[in-house]
């Protein structure tokens, strides 16, 4: 098979290619269309823990990109060999080994946010986010493209953070990365949204957002079919 035609299977739903040509789908699937936190409302204790900063949302965000693509990986790969009544217990033991890789290295190299976010990186383990894509995806679904769903996933949930902790920081304190950003002499910050009423507000919002924007979409494409 040319380089093109593989290419070309991993984008469309031929069942072909590397990702059983479903790759692109099912990245949209994780970081839009079923996005796991605006949409499905899954994992929000932690987006609602650790957004009061933008940094604290980054790295916990590249915490569940790593967890998810690396236990989706190898969930995948033992699972002809995993009897199905140990099935969740090996996926717990999967994802436990890549969460305290992420947080030994963590307390390593970053020791301040690993004290910032406390317990919420060992929590990971027990994520429904994590959980549901081992179990729901990577068991039935060969490795490479259980990688893209762990990917997909990943960014969607730390593309909320992202958002949420932007927000919360500029709004609570006036600066982002400890630089300042709105000027004191015309911008009093808010401190509620550095508190836990505020990341209720602020994903309130953005969930809000993602329907409206999910509902348009739909009615212009129903609008538009024949």
């Amino acid at each position: 098979m040319a380089k093109t035609d593989i290419v070309c299977a991993t984008c469309v739903g031929t069942g072909q290619g590397p990702c059983d040509g479903k790759g692109v789908q099912t990245l949209k699937e994780g970081v839009w269309i079923s996005n796991p936190i605006s949409i499905q409302i899954l994992g929000i204790c932690s987006a609602l823990a650790v957004t009061n900063r933008l940094e604290n949302s980054l790295v916990m965000g590249a915490a569940l990109i790593f967890v998810g693509v690396g236990s989706n990986l190898f969930v995948s790969l033992l699972r002809n060999v995993t009897p199905r009544r140990i099935r969740m217990i090996a996926e717990v033991a999967i994802i436990a080994t890549f969460v305290i890789l992420f947080d030994q290295v963590l307390k390593a190299y970053y020791w301040e946010m690993s004290k910032q976010l406390g317990p919420y990186v060992g929590l990971i383990i027990t994520n429904c986010i994590i959980m549901g894509r081992a179990e729901g995806f990577a068991l039935q679904n060969r490795p490479l493209v259980s990688m893209v769903d762990g990917l997909a996933n990943g960014l969607g949930y730390a593309a909320v953070l992202a958002v949420i902790g932007f927000f919360r920081e500029l709004l609570g304190t006036g600066a982002i990365f400890g630089h300042v950003v709105l000027d004191p002499s015309w911008y009093t910050p808010n401190q509620l949204m550095v508190l836990a009423p505020g990341a209720f507000i602020a994903l309130g919002i953005l969930i809000a957002v993602f329907n409206w924007i999910s509902g348009a979409n739909k009615a212009e494409a129903e609008g538009e079919a024949p």
